[in-house]
């Protein structure tokens, strides 16, 4: 007996299969910066998590969640992001 493939394989499918996939690790990504901060003690204040929450860019978020691990003022997290 063959095995049953329950995905539909077209473009389309595979699209909102990726797209749900990225929106996953966007919301992974997102979690895990605040909950660094808050594991190390760190108070998250409603602007920093609205404006990480806010982001879409996982690239963005990574070099957040990198920083998150070195950073004592969350804020600190977007120093380097301003314009100089």
């Amino acid at each position: 007996m063959a095995p049953v493939n329950y995905f539909f394989q077209n473009p389309v499918a595979d699209q909102l299969r990726d797209e749900g996939r990225n929106e996953g690790r966007i919301e992974d990504r997102i979690e895990m910066i605040v909950k660094i901060l808050e594991l190390r003690g760190i108070q998250v204040s409603d602007s920093v998590r609205l404006r990480v929450q806010a982001c879409t860019d996982l690239d963005q978020l990574k070099i957040w969640s990198e920083r998150a691990v070195h950073v004592t003022d969350p804020a600190d997290l977007f120093t380097a992001d301003q314009p100089k």
